[in-house]
């Protein structure tokens, strides 16, 4: 595909290249530029070049933010707003993004790599998540607990406060749902800042959230580094709770910095996904399902299944069709026709890949497939890396270890089922993981043993609003979807009430 990319569309708050002022934070119900005016390009991952310039805030513009929320939650209507309206709200953010579905997953496709197919699912997923909320809403009103005679005793629920939002750059939008649409059910108001790599459909969806007519101050959004703005808003007396899914390390130093001040803290930092693979399943299907794990959004994915474990008698054949297949995949524009796997989101990060590939070379894995960028010319500006595909892998090596979040799978071999669980729980983390067995026992006794907060039988992937999502381990705190994604920006109340007080004479 030689044609350029269509552009972003016009928007008061992205700016053109080259550009020296923007007015991208939203703070208080307006618009406006950072404190000192500071600017930061957002490059496009397919060419390099820049894509649009954006607002960068200083500390003061998160605290500016943290104190518009705060008193939006101590003295705004929006407490006051019965659960229903607030579930109204949530049906029309959903309706606002159904209907800009295709500018949506243009703007993803530009900020992210990923492909304009991806982009679209991704706003469809994003729409079910607000829609999930805004029916669970009004729903739970507490309940009434059993109390002696004379006693009136029941648990109510109420919004934490404050919430500090900061979202990772391979699905800003779709993760960010993931904490706004439970945060504005639950009465909470927020502050936002998204990776400072991807923050365009961040802006879109405060733009949508404006329009959906929430009041001033419930929502703001700052554009920065993490080492500025989200330090400021980790560390901010004025924040109940900080909701950060990204990498372990920045999760350890928030869970760090929260502690002085006893925030809530809710992290979902990663995984590195066993992907179980019996001998009895059909290796065509089989192989299919682990090359969508592997390389959906090019490995960019928290829960990929970059991590096979393979039945040694189906292991041969099974990766000598994993690498036919995966040499085969069509990398480049993320709006060509048949691409499946765009460029990686950044030089830096392309760079952290590259020298985990080299690493696992150095530890003896081979490469049957990829571990190099590609050939063709058209896309050597971009951020681009084959699927790479590491055989002759065990368990000690840093290659099956440690997070790639690339477009890298290692293959491990078992001789039995015992041993197959003890490689699927030999992680520090425990996100996500996946059995394929014909033996519906089998699959049942596996998804049982492993110690991940979601099992695959037979699948390896999907998931629903309504169920639960996190992970054991290092793989963070907290659950987000499902009923528990609400409770995390929720505080139960016990309220005891004496029907019929009389003197109780303990001192006489």
């Amino acid at each position: 595909m030689t044609q350029p990319y269509v552009a972003l569309p016009d928007k008061p708050y992205l700016s053109a290249p080259g550009s020296s002022t923007a007015a991208g934070l939203y703070i208080g119900g307006s618009w406006r530029p950072a404190a000192d005016g500071g600017v930061r390009e957002i490059v496009n991952p397919y060419d390099a070049s820049v894509l649009t310039v954006v607002s960068e805030a200083t500390a003061a513009d998160a605290a500016a933010a943290v104190a518009a929320a705060r008193a939006a939650f101590d003295g705004g209507p929006w407490r006051a707003v019965p659960a229903d309206e607030r579930g109204a709200v949530l049906h029309r953010v959903a309706d606002l993004l159904a209907r800009d579905r295709a500018e949506i997953a243009l703007m993803e496709s530009l900020d992210t790599g990923k492909t304009l197919e991806e982009g679209g699912i991704d706003v469809d997923d994003v729409v079910a998540v607000f829609r999930y909320y805004a029916g669970l809403a009004d729903k739970d009103a507490g309940r009434i607990v059993s109390a002696p005679e004379g006693v009136f005793s029941r648990v109510v629920y109420e919004p934490v406060g404050v919430c500090a939002m900061i979202t990772p750059w391979n699905y800003p939008l779709l993760q960010l749902s993931w904490k706004v649409a439970p945060a504005i059910a639950a009465g909470d108001t927020m502050v936002v800042k998204p990776s400072e790599v991807t923050p365009v459909t961040t802006l879109k969806l405060v733009e949508l959230v404006e329009e959906a007519g929430i009041p001033a101050g419930v929502v703001n959004l700052v554009l920065g580094s993490g080492a500025t703005v989200g330090s400021a808003l980790t560390e901010d007396p004025g924040v109940d709770l900080v909701s950060f899914t990204g990498g372990l390390d920045t999760g350890t130093r928030i869970m760090a910095a929260a502690a002085p001040t006893v925030k809530k803290v809710a992290l979902e930092l990663g995984g590195k996904n066993p992907n179980i693979v019996f001998d009895d399943v059909d290796l065509d299907t089989a192989v299919d399902y682990a090359l969508s794990a592997a390389f959906f959004h090019s490995g960019q994915v928290c829960s990929a299944g970059a991590r096979l474990i393979v039945h040694e008698d189906v292991h041969d054949a099974f990766t000598a069709e994993l690498a036919r297949r995966a040499d085969a995949i069509v990398i480049g524009h993320p709006q060509g026709e048949g691409v499946r796997c765009g460029p990686l989101v950044s030089a830096e990060h392309r760079a952290k890949v590259e020298a985990a590939v080299a690493r696992g070379t150095e530890e003896g894995a081979r490469i049957i497939a990829g571990g190099r960028r590609p050939d063709d010319p058209e896309l050597s500006r971009g951020y681009f890396y084959r699927p790479t595909v590491f055989v002759d892998c065990h368990r000690a090596m840093d290659i099956v270890q440690r997070e790639v979040f690339g477009p890298v799978v290692t293959v491990e071999r078992f001789r039995t089922e015992a041993e197959a669980v003890a490689l699927g729980n030999d992680t520090d983390y425990g996100l996500s993981g996946g059995v394929w067995t014909a033996d519906a026992a089998r699959g049942e006794r596996v998804a049982a043993a492993l110690r991940h907060g979601t099992v695959w039988i037979n699948d390896f992937g999907p998931y629903f609003p309504g169920a639960e999502w996190g992970g054991f381990g290092r793989s963070g705190v907290g659950r987000e979807l499902g009923p528990a994604g609400l409770d995390e920006y929720r505080e139960a109340k016990h309220i005891y009430r004496n029907l019929d007080p009389k003197p109780q004479r303990w001192f006489g």
